[in-house]
Formats: structure tokens, C-alpha cells, sequence
């Protein structure tokens, strides 16, 4: 079955879909690529048009699709220690003035999970007997799922210190080949669970020492920014840090959170 063209009216239908659910904004210029991506959902269910589409995600019959239409749109590129700069100042300035019970992390869009085990591999290596823990959440059922498992090919590793993988990761052989797999350890302080940044953190989530929100700000309109942003500084304990990409800034979002350096802020 040949699948129709997307017309402008169609997407602007799917824009304010994801928008109104999750905050993204999606510019024009995303049309090809939801048209492409939503395509293959077109044809596993027989459809020949995305306004057809559009009609299913709203009907009781399918209840898991439109969580499968949020996953296909949700760009979820990301590796092990990313931006470097962070992971050095979270080890060398963060982690040494820290006093306290549970040093707590979130990874606030995790995505495949690389960022929360980069996160803990730093905690495990440089807090000898203190506790930690790590918490890392996405909008992508998918990614967590992934990351939940904690199997990532070795092109992944770029930047990790050799050290890290010998220390906390298991080589694949045979069928696995090619893969690692962090050490169950590790796997064991780091929790995942799915979370909306459109909606109140988790009951019960509590409060955290450093918060994790990187190459995600992009994606939002001003408002939506604030409001994420203020939702999950409510989130830090007095004096946390919050640190973003090194492509984002929270100039004019919050007066809640003081620059420290660039990408890198803290709750007074």
C-alpha cells in the first residue's frame, strides 16, 4: 500500500501533539523527518494516510501506540563521557567539597544511559565507602528499557578512561562480540524510570546534590524552558549544582540558579 504524502496540515497536527504532551517544539523544517520516521507505523498498521494515523493514536483499541509514536520522534543521541569538561569538574570541584549521607545524581534525559553510568563509574571510582546513587529517567520507554540493560557496542567508548572499562564493564565474546556490558555493580546503583519534564517530578523522587540536563533545552520554546528548568531546580538541595550542554545557556530562563561557568549553575 502506497503511503500519501504528509501535508503541512498533518504535521502541524503531529507538532501539537508532541508539544502539548511533551514540550518539544518541532520547527518546519522537521517535516521530512516525522514523515519519514512515522512512516514505517503507517504500514505496520495498514494505513494510508497520517491523518489516519493521527485518528488511531487517540482510539482506545491501540493504547501503547501513541507511547510508541512519542519514542519514534524523540531524538535520542548520546555516548560515554560526553562533553568531558563536566565529568572533570564534577569529579574534581563537586565531589571533594561534598558533605553529607547519600551524594545523589539525576540524569534527567538519559536516554540510552550512557550519561548515568558515565556519572556512577565517576561516583564508584572517587567516593570509597560513601553512599551514592543515581537516578536517570526519559520521556523513550525504548532508551530505558536499553538502559536498564546496560549493553553498549565498543564504539561507545571514545572517551572513557581505559581504566573504566577494565574496571567496570564485562567484554562481550562470541555472540556478544563487539559489546560490553557494565558491571552489575554499577548497574545496581543507578535506578531508571520514565519521567516527563512537562509534568511534577515523581512523588517520593526527593532532592539531589547535582542535576544532569543536557542537549535537551534545545528542543523547547522559552516558557516551556522555565518551566522545566524551576520544576527540577526545586528538585536540588540548597547549593546543587545544575549544569546543561556547553550548546545551552539558562541566560534569561531563571534567576534561581547562578552561572558557576558556562553550562555549569548552582542553587544558591
Amino acid at each position: 500500500m502506497s503511503i500519501s504524502t504528509i501535508t503541512p496540515e498533518e504535521f502541524d497536527d503531529f507538532r501539537r501533539l508532541i508539544y502539548n504532551h511533551a514540550g518539544i517544539s518541532l520547527g518546519p523544517e522537521k517535516q521530512v523527518m516525522v514523515a519519514s520516521r512515522l512512516a514505517k507505523r503507517l504500514d505496520y498498521h495498514g494505513l494510508s494516510s497520517y491523518r489516519d494515523y493521527f485518528n488511531l493514536l487517540t482510539q482506545r483499541d491501540y493504547p501503547d501506540e501513541f507511547q510508541t509514536m512519542v519514542n519514534i520522534l524523540t531524538t535520542n543521541e548520546t555516548y560515554f563521557f560526553r562533553e568531558p569538561g563536566h565529568f572533570e569538574f564534577f569529579k574534581d570541584v563537586i565531589l571533594p567539597a561534598w558533605r553529607g549521607d547519600v551524594f545523589r545524581v539525576w540524569s534527567a534525559a538519559s536516554s540510552t544511559g550512557e550519561e548515568a553510568y558515565s556519572l556512577a563509574m565517576v561516583l564508584a571510582e572517587n567516593m570509597g565507602t560513601r553512599n551514592w546513587e543515581v537516578f536517570g529517567s526519559d520521556l523513550n520507554t525504548r532508551v530505558i528499557e536499553v538502559a536498564r540493560q546496560g549493553v553498549y557496542p565498543l564504539d561507545r567508548l571514545d572517551h572513557m578512561d581505559p581504566g573504566f572499562l577494565e574496571k567496570y564493564c564485562l567484554k562481550g565474546v562470541r555472540a556478544r562480540a563487539g559489546f560490553f556490558r557494565v558491571d552489575k555493580k554499577i548497574r545496581a546503583k543507578v535506578r531508571f524510570e520514565q519521567v516527563n519534564l512537562k509534568s511534577p517530578p515523581p512523588p517520593g523522587l526527593g532532592r539531589f546534590d547535582v542535576i544532569f540536563l543536557r542537549n535537551v533545552l534545545i528542543y523547547f520554546d522559552q516558557d516551556f524552558k522555565k518551566q522545566v528548568v524551576e520544576r527540577l531546580a526545586a528538585a536540588l538541595t540548597p547549593g546543587g549544582y545544575f549544569i546543561v550542554s556547553h550548546s545551552e545557556s539558562l541566560h534569561r530562563v531563571t534567576d534561581e540558579l547562578t552561572m558557576v561557568k558556562p553550562s555549569i549553575y548552582r542553587k544558591g
